[in-house]
């Protein structure tokens, strides 16, 4: 009889074990293997998702945008009808403000008054603006009025600006008061007791690109 000491391999036992090994081993490679595969695709999974993620907020990003533009379209377009039905953009309208300022004149807000209309010239505002594709037209009006108070020169502007169209741009009034009886610092009377010198000018824009 062999003891626990002495045990002895036969070559069917080799073989037999070197086939477990040999299976052991080949499931050892197969689970690397699929372990592999495993974390190459979810790394491929991860990378599709972020691309597809990325291209998901750029879509997002372009609608957006679009329609951002075509809210700025829409006010851009309602303020630019705006302008031109006010009579801001296009040519000199020195007729539509003679006919309104002959308008104003019979309504007697002031005791008289007389004005000048210079020709329209290119307008060079101080601090300079960035006027995009228009060009600025600047027509120089002067205005010289018999007042027999202050409050008839601020009734006429406010009435010139909610009648005439256009943008009319008063840049200053100089007043002096008429001397009754030799005295400036006389009451009101009945007639002028007082003098307004006002300059300003009308404002309007020009598509460069407009055919003339």
């Amino acid at each position: 009889m062999e003891t626990a000491g002495n045990m002895k391999f036969s070559s069917s036992d080799f073989q037999l074990m070197r086939l477990s090994f040999a299976a052991i081993g080949t499931s050892v490679l197969l689970s690397g293997a699929m372990l592999y595969s495993s974390i190459k695709y979810a790394d491929y999974t991860l990378k599709n998702r972020r691309i597809a993620q990325s291209q998901m907020n750029n879509a997002r990003n372009r609608l957006a945008t679009a329609r951002q533009d075509r809210d700025n379209l829409s006010d851009y377009s309602k303020e630019y009808d705006k302008l031109k039905a006010n009579e801001i953009i296009g040519d000199d309208h020195r007729l539509d403000w003679m006919e309104g300022l002959d308008k104003l004149r019979k309504q007697n807000l002031v005791i008289d008054f007389r004005y000048n209309i210079a020709p329209q010239k290119n307008y060079a505002p101080q601090p300079a603006l960035d006027s995009g594709d228009y060009v600025i037209h600047y027509s120089e009006m002067k205005l010289q009025f018999d007042l027999l108070h202050e409050g008839q020169l601020l009734n006429f502007f406010d009435e010139l600006n909610r009648k005439i169209k256009g943008h009319y741009q008063l840049d200053g009034c100089k007043l002096s008061r008429v001397a009754v009886n030799g005295d400036p610092d006389s009451g009101p009377g009945v007639g002028t007791n007082i003098k307004a010198e006002c300059n300003g000018g009308w404002i309007t824009l020009k598509n460069r690109n407009a055919k003339s």
